[in-house]
């Protein structure tokens, strides 16, 4: 089913709507963005056809097809010149991806989103997956999963015009300012401030790892608007990174993700309008914190698909790599640990599917959510160091996949919660926390 027809039986009412809850000696290669898993690789764990699957229907497959050709045509082709430029072209990916639907795929049609439900949102990231960088598929899921949601939820009519609607047809680039230099994972720490003067906020602070932060038009700032208690004292706000006092101090180095571009920004006495405020004054730690499920299911979606590519294309390899004249997969150490991985990514796909489709009925899935986060995250890390050991100097190489995967996947321990904390929200689920 082409893309088109899916555009032509949402807008027939033949497709659900979205709904919003509360609660991815060896021989001269190929450049990395060419290479392909191999004839043999094991299959994963999505079907190309519907079958029994437990969330995806034929609409959720063709979007998926329909993005593949796009990610094989427009992107990776150029992965390997971004990874080494240290940045990508967000407003011309970005642009290419709204034209074609991707960005707002679980937003209301009225401001340019194809409106379908929560599941469509993580088919999309699955696919995306397969762009061959974490540093790209995590920008896009800045933009279409964190930075906007909580404006599609609670956004007035005039901000979802001039912020939303632009974002999800790919005018707009989004950041999310959340993070700071002493407030990562522990939100509730933030000190930037936006005090009242009029009818305007007067903001000042900073923002540390801002992805997109120095190509964006626009950021989804949470700041605290009151001197109240830390969770009922701040607010989301939209703010235009071309205002005064806007300051990009510099583009952060990193360890992997070197096509995605991240900032530290200052914010020095900009002044933006109270009318800017997502929602109400004040609970914007609260929408964060509803935001952090979708965050965190979107980014175990992505990395089930790059660890699947990862173990396909190491048995590619170690099929046709030999050693003391036998393959190296035929080595009972090397095919059984793959089997263990497969055997570990799938366990996590059953995890996340279920989350999905809990969420899909309305449920808190923070738990959940929180768990597959925290497995992903620990199987990313297993998956990268132990494929990447089989292909011996070459997996030491910036030549081959595994390598660009063991250094992008850190982070997904890190971000959007650190494994730590993940414990922690088990940990109050279970009622095991120590009381304060």
């Amino acid at each position: 089913m082409a893309l088109h027809t899916l555009l032509h039986r949402l807008r027939s009412g033949l497709l659900p709507r979205a709904r919003f809850f509360y609660g991815s000696s060896p021989a001269p290669r190929r450049p990395l963005s060419e290479q392909a898993p191999g004839k043999d690789a094991p299959s994963t764990g999505v079907p190309e056809t519907v079958g029994d699957h437990l969330i995806y229907t034929h609409e959720h497959l063709a979007l998926k097809k329909s993005l593949r050709k796009i990610i094989d045509q427009e992107i990776n082709p150029y992965v390997d010149q971004w990874e080494a430029e240290g940045i990508f072209p967000a407003h011309k990916v970005f642009k290419i991806l709204g034209n074609t639907g991707f960005l707002g795929v679980n937003k209301p049609v009225e401001y340019g989103g194809l409106g379908l439900d929560f599941s469509y949102s993580m088919a999309v990231s699955e696919e995306l997956g397969h762009i061959r960088c974490g540093g790209v598929p995590m920008a896009i899921g800045v933009q279409t999963d964190m930075a906007t949601p909580a404006l599609a939820r609670f956004g007035s009519e005039a901000l979802k015009k001039e912020f939303l609607l632009p974002s999800v047809l790919g005018d707009k680039v989004a950041c999310l300012g959340v993070s700071e230099g002493g407030a990562g994972s522990d939100v509730s720490s933030i000190r930037t401030k936006a005090v009242r003067k009029g009818d305007e906020y007067v903001i000042n602070g900073g923002k540390m790892w801002t992805t997109n932060g120095t190509q964006a038009d626009w950021m989804c700032l949470l700041a605290n608007t009151s001197d109240g208690p830390p969770h009922k004292n701040k607010s989301l706000i939209c703010l235009p990174m071309n205002l005064p006092g806007v300051h990009i101090a510099r583009s952060i180095s990193k360890m992997g993700m070197w096509s995605s571009d991240t900032a530290e920004v200052f914010l020095d006495d900009v002044r933006v309008p109270c009318s800017n405020v997502i929602g109400q004054e004040g609970l914007g730690f609260t929408y964060q914190m509803l935001q952090f499920q979708e965050e965190r299911l979107w980014a175990v979606a992505n990395i089930m698909t790059a660890m699947d590519n990862v173990i396909q294309e190491t048995v590619a390899y170690t099929q046709q790599r030999k050693v003391f004249g036998h393959p190296v997969l035929s080595h009972q150490a090397v095919h059984f640990r793959l089997a263990e991985l497969h055997t570990e990514v799938e366990l996590l796909r059953s995890l996340f599917y279920r989350a999905v489709a809990l969420y899909l009925k309305g449920n808190d899935v923070t738990k959940l959510a929180s768990m597959a986060k925290l497995k992903g995250g620990r199987l990313a890390r297993e998956v990268a160091d132990s494929c990447l050991q089989f292909w011996g100097g070459m997996g030491y190489t910036s030549d081959v996949l595994v390598s660009r995967f063991y250094r992008d996947a850190r982070l997904m321990s890190i971000g959007g919660g650190a494994d730590e904390v993940m414990l922690g929200i088990i940990c109050k689920y279970m009622d095991t926390l120590p009381k304060k």
